[in-house]
């Protein structure tokens, strides 16, 4: 640990210490007029992307992008609740809201992903209503239950643990984001008169590999298949 971290339980664990001194004295100082220009002059990205909280999908990671190029809101699944225009908290559509109303983002990118676990948990739940819960408020179990439309749309699993259902699932579920985020006048509105685009993606963990929406066809299509293709064509595992 950092000579200078602090000590006891109130200490930040030791490989998020040893992560910022790595990052101040590497990619901050290489991008330091980057930040400083962030700093003043404040944010301008171009898209944002919405995400799963899962620690395996970064998209900044994923898509190589550095300072204040992404707008990233994450939440369990990647999902987005409709709009709902009442006196009760909304943290993702307030951040939907600063990203296209304050930001004026020009597209969003609802990024999907494999083995996702909320995901696995609705397919759980649809397939024994009466299996325990989480805990005594359970909001996990009341957040996913926006993924009912898109399971509707696929019939109810014949086994929680099918994985070919879970994947169609995963799919499904950036299809009722978009739709969800289209609820929104501001939305409707802007997409309407071209200012904004919408995209449906699906990172999937196990490979690497990128999948796009085609709405037009409703398929998931991979991206950048010859890049792919080159890169493990030079890998050695």
């Amino acid at each position: 640990m950092a000579d200078d971290a602090p000590s006891g339980t109130t200490g930040l664990p030791e490989n998020l210490i040893e992560g910022y001194e790595s990052f101040i004295s590497g990619r901050f100082l290489a991008e330091h007029d980057r930040f400083e220009e962030l700093a003043l002059k404040g944010q301008t990205p171009k898209t944002m992307v919405i995400s799963c909280c899962d620690s395996r999908v970064a998209p900044e990671a994923i898509f190589n992008a550095g300072p204040g190029e992404l707008f990233v809101l994450r939440n369990v699944a990647a999902l987005v609740p409709p709009y709902e225009p009442d006196d009760h908290y909304h943290g993702a559509s307030a951040a939907l809201e600063y990203a296209v109303m304050a930001l004026k983002v020009s597209d969003i990118v609802v990024l999907g992903h494999g083995q996702c676990g909320g995901v696995r948990a609705c397919a759980e739940i649809l397939a024994d209503p009466d299996a325990p819960r989480l805990s005594h408020s359970d909001f996990i179990g009341d957040w996913i239950k926006m993924l009912g439309p898109a399971a509707d749309r696929l019939g109810v699993p014949p086994n929680p643990k099918d994985r070919g259902y879970v994947e169609r699932l995963e799919f499904e579920a950036v299809k009722q984001t978009l739709r969800n985020l289209r609820s929104f006048p501001m939305i409707q509105v802007l997409e309407h008169h071209r200012h904004l685009r919408l995209h449906g993606a699906l990172f999937r963990i196990m490979d690497g590999r990128l999948f796009l929406l085609d709405e037009a066809t409703g398929a998931f299509n991979p991206v950048c298949e010859r890049a792919y293709a080159a890169a493990f064509a030079e890998a050695r595992f």
